[in-house]
């Protein structure tokens, strides 16, 4: 097991999605992390524990003021507002429990080369567990990585999973 690839049985005991949790060692000391559509910021503490250089983005003005002092707030309609990240790329692009497919591919493109995407949503069969309600915000098993693996992005590793009890894993 190398250092980019924790033990998957492990749970956070920040209260950070799992995914984030395992995956945020694969985060390069120092890199530039921006935490899309991050709420109050749940995931921060496996990512603030790699850099000093974080932003968290969301259009809740109020769950963006629990941020640390030392987390950069971004408050913006992430899904029909203006660009907020116009001419901005990031070292690593954290992802939870949102899918807004209009503006998948901006999204993607915040990476930096040689960066890292951590992305985690519901998929397919999730609603029957009362989330998502929209089908628009569910994900079809694996297939956003198989297509962004064959356009030339390494896909260190995806899962299709259904919690019982879906949010805040």
């Amino acid at each position: 097991m190398s250092a980019c690839d924790p033990d998957p049985g492990t749970r956070p005991a920040t209260g950070a999605s799992a995914w984030v949790e395992r995956w945020a060692p694969c985060i390069a000391p120092g890199a530039r992390v921006l935490d899309f559509a991050g709420g109050a910021g749940r995931n921060l503490a496996p990512l603030m524990a790699r850099s000093d250089r974080v932003t968290l983005a969301d259009r809740d003005s109020a769950a963006l003021e629990a941020a640390p002092a030392a987390v950069e707030r971004l408050c913006a309609d992430l899904e029909s507002g203006p660009w907020p990240f116009r001419g901005r790329r990031f070292d690593a692009v954290v992802c939870c429990n949102y899918l807004h497919r209009p503006r998948l591919d901006l999204l993607i493109a915040l990476v930096a080369p040689g960066g890292l995407l951590l992305y985690e949503t519901f998929a397919q069969g999730n609603e029957r567990h009362g989330r998502p309600a929209r089908p628009d915000f569910r994900c079809a098993a694996a297939s956003s990585s198989r297509r962004r693996c064959a356009a030339g992005w390494r896909c260190l590793a995806s899962r299709t999973v259904t919690w019982a009890a879906p949010g805040r894993r």
